[in-house]
């Protein structure tokens, strides 16, 4: 796997943002279709056009796709899930080897793991899960990822459902809808537009997670796991506070990416960080303490800078 990560250059009043020369082209793994990361990348790629004369190729991907695409030079930046970029800086499956050339940028907003079922389901808990067809992301996507760890934390695996169908959060639903599975994950914000579609026509649930069950999966699989709380209201008829496994959504890029296009680009997107809550409002609440803090990946040298001119301490 090998590197790239995103940038942007703090502006000093009055003074041009220093450039290359020519144009760099870029390319920015983002998510699938249906997703927060796909348009927030789009939003991104229109501030490094405009601003710093970057051009940025928007591409789909996942969590675990991601890291290696910036690792193995595939791509140059990044949407990753912290829990995932860890495992792969510290060479854990389903990475192989240490990535070195993968770099933090900014941590921008939580996910929420969220496991969504029929309101008339019998199914309350994770185990419930044993000979039901259940769907989530492609490999390659953290919630699938995510959704393995639940299993192991229950005792179960795969191979203990019915079937799993690995596709689009779009796809999904539409397999919900027609009662072809019974069970959707997916890592997300919160609400999410594909769990709404569900919920507008047919009445959900939310599967909780107890929180021994989230210190076991924090203890025995990774300790980037969090508990999280998806507020009641969220979901139509959705009357009590749900829990829930969190992690981080963060960018990344490869460690050699020129530093001034990183501090331009993180300069953008502070700046523009209300252009960004209208795609993603967890952004909203986003703060430069908040994204300058350590989620166990080494930070880019142009990331040091932009969060020093800051008064960001590191």
């Amino acid at each position: 796997m090998r590197k790239s990560i995103l940038t942007l250059a703090l502006v000093a009043a009055g003074a041009a943002l220093a450039v290359p020369a020519e144009a760099q082209q870029l390319r920015f793994m983002t998510g699938p279709q249906g997703g927060a990361w796909y348009p927030l990348g789009g939003a991104i790629q229109g501030m490094a056009s405009d601003a710093l004369g970057v051009s940025i190729q928007v591409l789909p991907g996942g969590g675990v796709a991601n890291v290696q695409g910036v690792q193995n030079g595939d791509a140059d930046l990044g949407f990753g899930n912290s829990i995932s970029t860890v495992d792969a800086v510290e060479g854990r499956e389903p990475f192989e080897g240490k990535a070195d050339n993968v770099c933090n940028l900014a941590t921008l907003y939580p996910q929420y793991f969220q496991i969504v079922v029929k309101k008339d389901s019998s199914i309350e808990t994770v185990k419930d899960f044993a000979g039901k067809r259940l769907t989530t992301q492609p490999v390659g996507n953290t919630a699938e990822q995510v959704t393995r760890a639940v299993l192991q934390a229950a005792g179960l695996a795969y191979k203990d459902l019915q079937a799993v169908d690995y596709v689009s959060y779009s796809d999904g639903v539409a397999l919900m809808q027609d009662n072809n599975s019974q069970i959707l994950t997916l890592g997300t914000t919160i609400p999410s537009s594909a769990v709404m579609d569900l919920a507008n026509s047919s009445a959900i649930k939310l599967v909780p997670l107890e929180q021994d069950f989230i210190e076991k999966m924090k203890t025995e699989i990774n300790p980037g796991y969090t508990s999280i709380t998806i507020p009641a209201g969220t979901y139509p008829e959705q009357a009590e506070d749900v829990t829930a496994v969190g992690y981080a959504t963060h960018v990344v890029a490869r460690c050699d990416l020129d530093a001034q296009i990183v501090e331009g680009l993180l300069t953008q997107m502070w700046e523009n960080r209300a252009d960004l809550a209208t795609i993603a409002s967890a952004v909203k609440d986003m703060t430069l303490e908040a994204m300058a803090q350590d989620v166990g990946v080494p930070m880019h040298e142009g990331a040091k800078a932009f969060y020093a001119a800051n008064g960001v301490a590191q």
